[in-house]
């Protein structure tokens, strides 16, 4: 076994990332196609920029709690856990007659996303050998790209109904492969079975490896952590400045607008009157999305997190200022102008998810992952988890009403008011 069932787990783990991208992308093709009736009954612009948000909300939510599971039946318990909302939440946007069964549906796949952004990354984490922890971590930023992707593809060919019920499949097998994942040794160590420890600890680093040294490492930060009340463990220096990274990690990469981007690529690229259909450019940024993470899964051990963070936040900030300064110049030109600049936004949009992919998007969750000692890492990653998905909701949330401001210079109040009444 060894290393071969150390990629089976963090692969099996990484499906539900794969799921959570699902869920994450599946408004950008979409859009259209459910504010035309494609459920049967009226959604307008307002009501569907909800529906988004509310995946962020109910992960926002539930990230906290999640940090309590881990510790309360485990990393892999966790996982088995949230495959009930991930299952009723397809089903709910499968089967959907009304707004509220939309809203519930997407509620319940944001709780199950915020679960695997606690779980998975502690549990990649700690089974992982640290030669390839990071290839092993990035995982998790892969398969959600690859999700993202998936369903883009999907949702440009097929109903909203058949998009949900191929997504709702993805769980299963998820829950299926973790099934036959062992738990993490660091989970047994806390709940003092050592014996148990050592047994899921062979299975990862194979029985020929002596592991006497990390076991023992894992007995001793145990201890510590019991002499310790979490009040205290939370107040000593490298869990502060631990969570002060952490925190700042979720703050910057959530405001750097990934999610409006993810959420609202199609209206993006339609505001830009780009030749392309809007449907197909989705599809290209979702596989620049992929490519780009899995490049970075075959470099963060190598190159490093630091430089990595600085350059994909370097490209993003460039890519955003390109993208305002063009959506600047549309409001005040004539459509033949824009649609000659109509690969900008394109070009722009690109750089800035494959900056995303291979940085910030990886790299931040990767730390999430490593920088926490065992005591306090169960309720610190959820609380950097539900500060990312909170900022995310709020993104999402806001975004169609800042993309609606007018210009006021030069206008009545009158015409002011006439623009804000369409």
């Amino acid at each position: 076994m060894g290393i071969a069932l150390q990629y089976f787990a963090a692969i099996s783990s990484a499906l539900g990332a794969f799921c959570a991208g699902n869920a994450l992308g599946w408004t950008a093709n979409l859009q259209k196609k459910i504010i035309n009736h494609d459920y049967g009954f009226e959604v307008s612009e307002l009501q569907f920029s909800i529906i988004g948000s509310m995946l962020n909300f109910g992960a926002a939510c539930v990230c906290i709690l999640m940090g309590f599971s881990i510790n309360l039946i485990g990393r892999r318990g966790t996982m088995l856990l949230i495959l009930i909302p991930f299952i009723v939440g397809w089903v709910l946007l499968v089967t959907a007659a009304d707004l509220s069964m939309l809203l519930i549906g997407r509620a319940l796949l944001g709780i199950a996303s915020g679960g695997c952004c606690v779980a998975m990354p502690v549990y990649i984490g700690e089974i992982a050998d640290k030669k390839i922890r990071g290839k092993l971590s990035s995982f998790f930023q892969l398969f959600i790209t690859s999700g993202i992707m998936f369903v883009y593809t999907l949702g440009a060919n097929l109903s909203s109904h058949m998009t949900s019920a191929i997504c709702g499949l993805f769980p299963l097998l998820f829950g299926f492969c973790i099934f036959f994942c062992p738990e993490s040794p660091t989970y047994y160590i806390m709940k003092g079975k050592n014996e148990e420890a050592v047994h899921a600890l062979k299975k990862f680093r194979g029985r020929t490896t002596d592991l006497k040294k990390e076991i023992n490492e894992l007995i001793n930060e145990e201890e510590h952590r019991q002499s310790h009340h979490i009040g205290k463990a939370l107040k000593r220096i490298s869990s502060r400045k631990a969570m002060m990274i952490s925190f700042g990690l979720m703050f910057f990469q959530q405001l750097s607008g990934i999610n409006a981007v993810i959420f609202y690529t199609t209206t993006i690229f339609s505001d830009a009157k780009f030749e392309l259909k809007p449907e197909n450019a989705t599809i290209i940024i979702g596989v620049i999305q992929m490519l780009a993470t899995f490049i970075a899964t075959l470099t963060v051990d190598k190159i490093g997190r630091k430089f990595l963070l600085v350059l994909s936040d370097l490209l993003m900030a460039l890519c955003t200022l390109i993208l305002g300064i063009f959506y600047g110049i549309k409001d005040r030109s004539d459509d033949e102008t824009v649609v000659s600049y109509g690969y900008v936004p394109l070009l722009a949009v690109c750089i800035f998810i494959s900056a995303f992919s291979f940085g910030s998007g990886t790299v931040s969750w990767i730390m999430i992952g490593e920088l926490f000692s065992s005591d306090v890492k169960g309720i610190a990653s959820s609380m950097a988890g539900t500060l990312n998905w909170t900022l995310a909701f709020i993104v999402t949330v806001t975004y169609p009403s800042i993309r609606d401001i007018i210009e006021t210079k030069g206008k009545s109040l009158t015409e002011i008011q006439k623009r804000l009444n369409k």
